[in-house]
């Protein structure tokens, strides 16, 4: 498949794309909610060697099963795999540590700042440039994110703390965005599951070296309930899930907007946590909420 799908794709094959991202900014939105309430109770390479290694599984047996398969062509300069790997481990292990200190809410806050970088990224790699429409519905997209996570509060975006975890999340932030147009970059016409196959064990063969001595003294007998669960969700759900989704829409998408729809991921956070926590934001994030959703059908219709 060619580097230039997303500009010579007929409309439906960018449409998937659309719905394959929106469907991951729910996913992800889960993973803060659980990751916030977990990562103070194991180590983060533990937890996400465990994850990248459930989810090459769960990868590998749905291509088996009843996916493209493991073709031998698909293995060739494996440094690709290592690459992505790495860069997305990074992202995962950052996302945790960061949790340690910093609320669901402010880190969601810190997620909306990946789609600039992955324009910037994908001019970078891909000389993948944005058009005035593209920019300006970007603009509106994070206004309206940093709306929603303010509640309407101008006071509190002027008194925005941008604390420790923050910071750690924020480098996190920029090696999930350095992902997307590597995807791009790198695919050789590889099918999205066995493409996400091979970045999954990529990136497990490196947690496993990376954290071994933190996976050697985790007690996973005696880990609490929400730790399982956690670990459950972010390895089904937001990683093999978001990965295949994540690859099938950089074929079809331009970084930046592939990654638009982290815009959506606090609206999906605050209504978990209006859930889980019983926090009712109220109607003052409507405008937001808006703002938010113009942006998405003006990147749509691009």
């Amino acid at each position: 498949m060619s580097h230039g799908i997303a500009h010579t794709a007929p409309r439906s094959e960018a449409l998937r794309g659309h719905a394959a991202m929106l469907l991951f900014s729910a996913l992800v939105a889960g993973s803060f909610s659980l990751g916030v309430r977990a990562a103070n109770l194991i180590d983060p390479a533990a937890i996400n060697a465990a994850r990248f290694v459930i989810a090459a599984a769960v990868i590998g047996g749905y291509a088996m099963t009843f996916g493209p398969g493991l073709p031998r062509s698909a293995w060739t300069s494996p440094w690709r795999y290592l690459l992505l790997g790495g860069v997305f481990a990074t992202y995962f292990v950052l996302m945790f540590e960061g949790l340690k200190t910093a609320p669901p809410v402010s880190a969601a806050a810190v997620f909306t700042l990946t789609p600039l970088m992955a324009a910037g990224f994908g001019w970078l790699l891909m000389r993948q440039r944005m058009t005035p429409n593209i920019a300006f519905a970007l603009a509106l997209g994070g206004a309206g994110a940093m709306w929603v996570i303010f509640r309407g509060d101008l006071a509190a975006m002027a008194r925005l703390d941008f604390g420790r975890g923050e910071a750690i999340y924020l480098l996190g932030c920029a090696a999930h965005a350095l992902y997307t147009p590597l995807v791009r970059r790198l695919n050789r016409g590889e099918h999205p599951v066995t493409f996400s196959f091979g970045t999954l064990i990529a990136g497990a063969i490196l947690l496993l070296i990376w954290g071994w001595d933190a996976i050697l003294a985790t007690d996973w007998t005696n880990l609490p309930p929400i730790v399982w669960i956690t670990l459950g969700y972010i390895a089904v759900f937001a990683s093999a899930t978001s990965f295949v989704l994540v690859q099938y829409a950089t074929l079809r998408l331009p970084a930046a907007k592939v990654m638009a729809y982290t815009y959506l991921t606090p609206i999906w956070v605050i209504a978990i946590e209006a859930i889980v926590a019983q926090t009712q934001p109220g109607m003052v994030i409507l405008p937001g909420v808006v703002a938010t959703v113009i942006a998405l059908t003006l990147l749509l219709r691009d």
